[in-house]
């Protein structure tokens, strides 16, 4: 999940050094989400002790 939010948000500052707009608030958005997302997983996995798949 962190990574697909990375790669959203260099799309992103691509997107806004080109001028796109549009495209970098919605890559930013899903990016945010993804991170917050994997956040969420990665604490529900350190409090339950299980580790996440290879």
């Amino acid at each position: 999940m962190i990574n697909w939010a990375v790669t959203f948000l260099i799309i992103a500052i691509i997107a806004g050094v080109l001028g796109l707009s549009g495209i970098a608030g919605t890559a930013t958005s899903i990016a945010w989400i993804l991170f917050v997302v994997g956040l969420i997983l990665a604490l529900i996995f350190m409090v339950t002790g299980r580790k996440p798949p290879l």
